[in-house]
């Protein structure tokens, strides 16, 4: 991308990393184009050529793979702002939770919020969980993410299956003006841990250990604050 580029799409990249379609008007015959100057013609230009997928007047990235390359060329563009410092410091944020570092962890997450970037006011858990896509975007490298799925007696809003099944499990609840306390209790509550779990008669496939990460958000304090939790529900067997 060059300089104009950049301008004209990088709140929309940051939108799309965090998963969230964004609104575009797409004319095949912009992508004929050598000079990609408008968001619309550069949109266009990357649906014809397969980067993104358009539908309903939206676009939006398709599949995992596409993701993981937005993700790398975030990190590299530095002229992208605020969307390249957050992707960066995502893989901060995967360790800090591996590592029980709620500090580090609520650190980024302020970060996220307080920023000027497209994802700086959330209302409500939807929205909180736009920010937890963003900042562990590196986590797609290491892990099979799922949010809003079944698990237990319930639907936890995310969950993380370790491609090295050796590798931390890990289950994120989210809570808007309740806490951290509460989320990591619903995780226990409803059985979320399952998941990990072996059926009847089959071998067991994850072997690491199992982490309950709780993070609330309180919408009526004006200094933006965050809480979170990190449990081990499980050792490593």
């Amino acid at each position: 991308m060059n300089g104009a580029n950049v301008d004209a799409v990088r709140d929309d990249v940051g939108l799309l990393l965090a998963d969230i379609p964004v609104p575009a008007k797409v004319r095949e015959y912009a992508a004929t184009s050598m000079d990609l100057k408008t968001r619309d013609e550069i949109f266009s230009a990357m649906v014809v050529y397969g980067f993104l997928n358009y539908e309903n007047g939206y676009v939006s990235i398709p599949n995992k793979e596409l993701m993981g390359k937005f993700a790398d060329m975030a990190q590299k563009e530095s002229s992208l702002g605020n969307v390249y410092r957050l992707t960066r410091e995502s893989t901060r944020m995967l360790n800090a939770t591996k590592a029980g570092d709620t500090k580090t962890m609520t650190e980024i997450l302020e970060l996220a919020h307080n920023t000027e970037s497209p994802l700086n006011v959330y209302n409500n858990e939807a929205e909180l969980a736009s920010i937890i896509r963003w900042v562990y975007l590196q986590a797609m490298d290491l892990y099979k993410i799922s949010r809003e799925d079944k698990a237990g007696t319930g639907y936890v809003d995310y969950i993380f299956y370790p491609i090295n099944p050796a590798d931390d499990c890990i289950i994120i609840e989210l809570k808007v003006n309740h806490t951290a306390d509460e989320a990591i209790q619903q995780i226990k509550d409803r059985k979320y841990a399952l998941r990990f779990e072996p059926k009847l008669g089959e071998k067991r496939k994850y072997t690491g250990r199992i982490l309950a990460v709780g993070i609330a958000y309180n919408k009526n304090n004006t200094d933006k604050k965050h809480t979170c939790k990190v449990e081990v529900l499980r050792d490593r067997i």
